[in-house]
């Protein structure tokens, strides 16, 4: 997987984020314009333009995370424990095959 969680970023990523845009919201009530916040925090201004408006309409409140992205896991916890077991205990011979780049591929079954 390409993230910690599976998709998106970890918590404490997330938690980054969430102290730039609050950030960001305080300058916003200091009156700072959208392209001077997206300037001193380093972010794109689409980014700075879109807490705006997200700050104009619900203030501070508007900008906190919304917690993890994608749909939930509909696995129970027991079925995810199976799932991660049987991917650690596949052997390349019955997983798939290696490929000339050195990539493994899927079997052909």
């Amino acid at each position: 997987m390409r993230y910690a969680d599976g998709g998106g970023l970890t918590a404490a990523g997330r938690a980054k984020r969430e102290m730039v845009r609050f950030e960001a919201a305080e300058m916003f009530g200091q009156g700072v314009r959208p392209p001077e916040v997206a300037r001193r925090l380093r972010v794109s201004r689409k980014s700075a333009y879109g807490w705006h408006a997200a700050w104009r309409e619900g203030g501070s409140a508007a900008l906190a995370s919304k917690g993890p992205g994608g749909f939930p896991c509909r696995l129970d916890d027991g079925q995810v424990e199976r799932l991660q077991t049987e991917l650690g205990a596949a052997r390349p011979r019955t997983a798939g095959r290696r490929t000339s780049a050195g990539l493994w591929r899927g079997s052909r079954r």
